[in-house]
């Protein structure tokens, strides 16, 4: 098995040496094509109005100027010699759950995988839970990810769905259970902007997450990361609401509506 393994917080960043560590459970020919720079927040974006460089830093590993997407792209068309069987993307820094994963990097990567037609997980590392100071639990990734990655391969999915697995940032032996979810949904923003003044009294901001718990239902994926299990959660990328197509069909489809 061809492994390619991506992320969005860098070639340097520690989750990645836990990915590679987790694909070689499966396979010795594994390949990272991870970003130069971190690029958290990057969700499908494509770089489109700069040229993108390519450092090869070992071995099928390289380095590239651009983002999750553009890492998986240049790594299937040209810097891999043949395409891979399996898209790995992650381990990312933190939860990408609910509403994060349309901001997502590691879940970009990992789309664009699936796009492709290659089997795609993206995997995160929940953190935060257990007070700012606590160390990331980086042994809970990698002490169960061979195992749940193992069983969505031995059973396989969809070619349109990408698999989302998030571990939850407690240590090993407090990981409760694997559970199957949903996609949850905050019942508030915890996305904020900080508005901050340079040496020069020049304004910027910095944005930012607070860390504030919702009340989400049981079987989505923020209830599992809460509780201590293990989500994975099948997405896909068609983004369509099809109750409110069927409720616009009947007032809006046929000939354009003018206003008098």
């Amino acid at each position: 098995m061809r492994i390619l393994c991506t992320n969005d917080d860098g070639i340097h960043a520690t989750g990645l040496a836990v990915l590679e560590k987790i694909a070689r459970t499966f396979s010795d020919d594994v390949w990272v094509i991870a970003p130069e720079n971190e690029q958290s927040g990057a969700s499908r974006a494509l770089t489109l109005s700069a040229p993108i460089r390519v450092r090869k830093v070992d071995e099928k590993r390289f380095a590239v100027t651009g983002t999750p997407t553009d890492c998986v792209l240049l790594g299937i068309e040209h810097l891999m010699d043949s395409a891979p069987d399996l898209v790995l993307s992650g381990v990312n820094r933190g939860q990408n759950i609910a509403e994060d994963v349309t901001f997502s990097g590691t879940i970009a990567g990992a789309m664009q995988g699936m796009q492709l037609g290659i089997p795609a997980i993206a995997l995160s590392q929940a953190r935060g839970f257990r007070g700012e100071e606590a160390k990331i639990p980086w042994e809970t990734a990698e002490t169960f990810g061979p195992g749940v990655v193992g069983q969505l391969l031995k059973h396989g999915w969809a070619k349109d769905v990408l698999m989302n697995i998030n571990f939850p940032d407690v240590l090993p032996q407090d990981v409760k259970e694997v559970e199957v979810t949903t996609q949850g949904r905050r019942d508030h923003h915890i996305v904020y902007a900080d508005k901050r003044t340079d040496p020069r009294g020049g304004t910027y901001y910095w944005l930012g997450f607070r860390s504030t718990l919702s009340n989400p239902p049981q079987g989505a994926d923020i209830r599992a990361i809460y509780d201590g299990r293990i989500s994975v959660t099948p997405l896909h990328i068609d983004l369509t609401h099809m109750e409110t197509v069927h409720k616009f069909k009947g007032v809006l489809g046929g000939a354009p509506p003018k206003v008098d």
